[in-house]
């Protein structure tokens, strides 16, 4: 996210189609690109080129070497130029486009190509379920320009007519584009988490004499937010202009509220408010409608004479509720019994579960990663590498697997006590089976089970393939329980109910997977879960040390859903954490 200050920066639209690791849209950024963003415009090259039915060699070239940049331990700007062309599946071609990249800060050739592509065609391409190939066959043979036309095709059964394109393709495509278009301007908590900061900062520092306080979903740590709001006793002149100075453009005014976005394209709201009614505003703002609803009704002159959050709940004579609880109104009956604050904080965490190495796709060894767990104060980490079934990911033979469990014990022997796990993340299969025989299986300290392919399911058949996981005698975790990516796809359909009462009953624990773009298990079902007796583990995923930092969203995302420490898998501590495996 771009600052207030860098208002008037480069206007060029190329990365406005190429998605970010987490999936946010993004502007070109200012400074030199970095090997993710050269990867993407390699990568977009090559899916225009393939739409345009240009030179196929060329294209999968392109793709190839967009695979090969991002996976490069150097970024390309630190290299000399000369030696770019010698790198591991660049070549002459590639490397030029390279140099070019980071001389000029872009590419003629995808600026070209994006110039002749409707930007309707160009949308297509933030669409599941449809490649480079179907968008050619639904824009120069269809000769449909736009995602509101497509979806109509798809209603009328339009796209039945051409090849490739079967009753089940229809539907999934129509699916998608209902689903992208839900989502438009949305972004992940952990996205926007910088920006909001930012912002609250500016405003303070501009406004010094005035009260602006952030409110709204970001303080009830949502995963997913629409905006950003503030409530404020700043005029409305006072904002309008200062946000229009900076390169803001007002898109709705009223003498009570004010909606603005910038470059970034996130809406920024503004409530104006008297300076003695901010706080019961920002009270109102900082829970759910039902929360909000039942309160009112229980103590309705709690929120009068405010100064502080906390007034409300001194007035109410019961425990304090924070924002990100304000939820459920049965929320309310607790505090009232007695505290809810012994929930799970960032600072329980001892040790990281799940993490991936440059054994299959990670990108640090197993020793840096288990360095920097030393250094962060944890107390042993879960080495989980993908399985043989996903090739994709360099998953693991029969034979690796040995090979690296005499690793991590010549690691183990060099870092205790920290100690290293030998785990795996095993593949769910069709048919639920896990991805290696039960004698290999045996070998692992513990198993994470996790469904990565075929992932378009019926209820039916994902339940009975996650459920004869679950019953697997191997299985410790259920990893990322219904595979679902924020903002970009739903995840498969289960019974929670039925999976959370199968994992308790097999001994398995779910996985409230950190990363930001999974958060899953939902956090609407972890409270649900913990009453039911679960245990639950708060994993990063990590496929690199950075990714360690995804704990604080998981943990976050678990406050939500109030769980407690002694729930959670990953704040035992070692010794702690050895017993439960012993079993």
């Amino acid at each position: 996210m771009m600052s207030v200050e860098n208002k008037r920066v480069d206007n060029r639209k190329i990365s406005f189609f190429i998605k970010q690791r987490r999936g946010v849209v993004l502007e070109t950024e200012v400074g030199m690109p970095d090997n993710y963003a050269i990867a993407d415009q390699f990568s977009l090259l090559s899916k225009l080129m393939d739409i345009h039915q240009e030179n196929s060699f060329k294209s999968k070239s392109y793709g190839s070497a967009a695979f090969s940049i991002e996976k490069l331990s150097l970024q390309l700007e630190t290299i000399p130029k000369e030696q770019i062309a010698s790198l591991k599946g660049i070549g002459d071609s590639a490397a030029r486009k390279i140099i070019e990249i980071l001389e000029t800060g872009k590419l003629l050739a995808l600026e070209e190509l994006i110039a002749k592509t409707p930007e309707g065609v160009l949308e297509m391409m933030q669409i599941k379920g449809i490649g480079p190939k179907k968008i050619s066959t639904i824009w120069k043979e269809m000769g449909i320009e736009g995602l509101g036309e497509l979806l109509y095709a798809c209603n009328e059964n339009r796209l039945l007519l051409y090849k490739g394109f079967g009753e089940k393709t229809q539907k999934n495509v129509a699916e998608a584009i209902e689903f992208y278009f839900r989502n438009q301007g949305h972004f992940l908590y952990a996205d926007i988490e910088t920006y909001a900061l930012h912002m609250q900062e500016v405003l303070t520092s501009q406004f010094k004499g005035n009260k602006l306080m952030l409110c709204g979903d970001f303080l009830r740590q949502m995963p997913t937010l629409e905006k950003l709001c503030w409530v404020t006793d700043c005029s409305v002149p006072q904002i309008t202009t200062f946000l229009e100075d900076n390169g803001f453009e007002t898109t709705y005014s009223t003498d009570e509220v004010l909606h603005v976005k910038g470059i970034e394209n996130v809406l920024l709201e503004f409530q104006f408010s008297p300076t003695d009614q901010i706080q019961k505003r920002s009270f109102i703002l900082n829970g759910s409608a039902a929360f909000v609803e039942e309160w009112l009704n229980q103590y309705p002159t709690s929120l009068n004479d405010m100064h502080t959050d906390q007034d409300a709940f001194i007035a109410a004579s019961i425990h304090y509720i924070p924002s990100f609880l304000r939820e459920d109104p049965a929320i309310i009956e607790r505090a009232i019994k007695g505290s809810v604050m012994d929930i799970v904080q960032p600072t329980d965490i001892k040790s990281i579960i799940h993490s991936h190495s440059d054994w299959s796709d990670g990108s640090n060894t197993i020793e840096e990663m288990a360095k920097a767990c030393i250094d962060k104060g944890f107390e042993y980490m879960v080495i989980s590498d993908h399985s043989k079934s996903a090739f994709y990911a360099n998953g693991l033979t029969e034979e690796r697997v040995k090979a690296q469990h005499q690793y991590i014990d010549e690691l183990n022997r060099k870092y205790a006590p920290f100690k290293i796990f030998k785990s795996i993340e095993s593949d769910i299969l069709n048919d639920g089976s896990l991805d290696y025989s039960d004698n290999l299986l045996g070998t692992f300290d513990l198993v994470i089970a996790s469904v990565h392919s075929n992932l378009k399911m019926s209820e039916e058949k994902a339940m009975q393939r996650v459920m004869t996981a679950i019953e697997n005698p191997f299985t410790t975790i259920l990893g990322h329980p219904t595979g679902r990516l924020l903002l970009s796809r739903k995840g498969y359909p289960l019974d929670h109910e039925k999976i959370i009462d199968a994992c308790i009953a097999n001994k398995v624990v779910i996985e409230i997977n950190a990363h930001p773009r999974r958060l899953d298990l939902d956090w609407t079902w972890v409270a649900r879960a913990q009453e039911k007796g679960a245990l639950l583990s708060i994993n990063p995923d990590a496929h690199n040390i950075e990714g360690y930092n995804d704990i604080r969203y998981g943990t976050l995302a678990a406050q939500k859903g109030g769980l407690k420490k002694e729930n959670n898998l990953s704040s035992f501590s070692l010794s702690d954490f050895e017993a439960y495996l012993k079993g």
